[in-house]
């Protein structure tokens, strides 16, 4: 059973930092290409990040490119998000994201078979 839990999200000022994790189990993790996804207000979930199966590449959406930088430890079946000078259009519950392919980049909401309950970012002025 595939399993993802994020964990890291919580209540920051404008312009800190925070780190997100997330855990993958019951798959073979570095044979997935992971994600990161939030909603837009009043919108279904929109790409932020994602990194290939060997993380070597990555791909940022232009709203967190410079701010945000997604990494993995294949060893350790984990994915992180490093999210810094967060603003409050960052506030957002963050998913991750799994899908059994190495194509990369995978930005789409609809390519990723496997997501994580979420975790909550809130970013105030």
């Amino acid at each position: 059973q595939v399993l993802l839990v994020e964990s890291g999200g919580e209540s920051v000022q404008a312009g800190g930092s925070l780190r997100l994790s997330c855990a993958g189990s019951g798959f073979t993790f570095r044979y997935y290409t992971m994600g990161w996804f939030r909603p837009a207000p009043g919108k279904e979930r929109e790409f932020v990040a994602v990194i290939d199966c060997g993380g070597r590449s990555t791909y940022y959406a232009d709203p967190v490119k410079g701010r945000f930088t997604v990494s993995r430890d294949n060893a350790k079946n984990t994915m992180s998000l490093q999210m810094n000078s967060l603003k409050p259009e960052d506030t957002a519950v963050y998913y991750c994201a799994a899908r059994r392919i190495c194509t990369f980049p995978l930005v789409k909401r609809a390519e990723y078979e496997y997501w994580g309950q979420g975790t909550q970012v809130t970013v105030s002025s």
